[in-house]
């Protein structure tokens, strides 16, 4: 006479044998029910799920501030070129003042009485006829 535990056995492999096989239409079902992963599965693999899960918002946050930097640089890099630009022409007016000065004080110097032009230089243009 078999045991209850045999029987049991017995018709849990029949019932395994006879299930038909999950469609995709009733995974994706599931899916959409929130059924894909049960409460069995949670309580012997929470630690992996937590693991993947804080290892998913380090990638992300990682990425984010990786983004964010980047695009810091890149504005500073722009606002570096303005700067650079901006130092050259100032260099430039400082030599020209320099210059002009110097010429003013060997000028003085010298005393051959010239000034400094206060309106730039113009030309004459032939006129037509």
């Amino acid at each position: 006479m078999p045991t209850i535990a045999r029987t049991s056995s017995r018709t849990t492999d029949r019932r395994e044998a006879d299930a038909p096989r999950l469609s995709r239409h009733s995974i994706w079902r599931g899916a959409l029910h929130g059924r894909v992963l049960s409460l069995d599965f949670m309580r012997r693999n929470w630690l992996l799920v937590l693991a993947v899960t804080t290892m998913l918002m380090i990638y992300i946050t990682s990425r984010y501030t990786c983004q964010t930097q980047m695009e810091t640089i890149q504005r500073l890099e722009r606002d570096l070129e303005v700067v650079k630009t901006e130092r050259i022409r100032e260099k430039s007016t400082y030599m020209s003042r320099i210059r002009e000065s110097q010429m003013q004080h060997l000028a003085d110097s010298m005393r051959l009485g010239l000034t400094i032009q206060e309106q730039p230089p113009f030309r004459l243009a032939a006129g037509k006829k």
